[in-house]
């Protein structure tokens, strides 16, 4: 197609390549707000769920640990729960965006170039 016109249809071939690459990582980008991942503390007393991008969409308190005497202790398992949460969430990201680079041909561990 674009023969004949040397260094320039390598070029074209590039931007092209760069454009369905950055479509790709754009799908996985939003593929990331569509996975969740689910947080405990306090051997499933308090739940936290979050999106693979970390955001918290959701948060499940079993009534019996509401005692106003261990209102710290509540504090804490709530706070424990999100950061398992956004750690969790963080590690599906890493996987999601790892398998996304694979399957574009990019080498393992390589920065995301399109950011995320």
């Amino acid at each position: 197609m674009l023969k004949g016109l040397g260094n320039l249809g390598d070029m074209a071939k590039m931007m092209k390549a760069a454009k369905e690459m950055q479509g790709k990582m754009a799908e996985a980008q939003a593929a990331l707000d569509e996975i969740t991942v689910v947080g405990e503390a306090g051997a499933g007393l308090v739940k936290a769920t979050a999106t693979a991008k970390g955001d918290l969409v959701g948060l499940d308190i079993d009534p019996s640990i509401f005692n106003p005497d261990e209102k710290e202790v509540v504090e804490d398992l709530i706070l424990a729960a999100i950061k398992d949460a956004q750690a969790k969430a963080a590690e599906r990201m890493q996987q999601e965006m790892g398998r996304i680079a694979e399957s574009l041909g990019l080498p393992p561990g390589m920065p995301n170039p399109f950011g995320g």
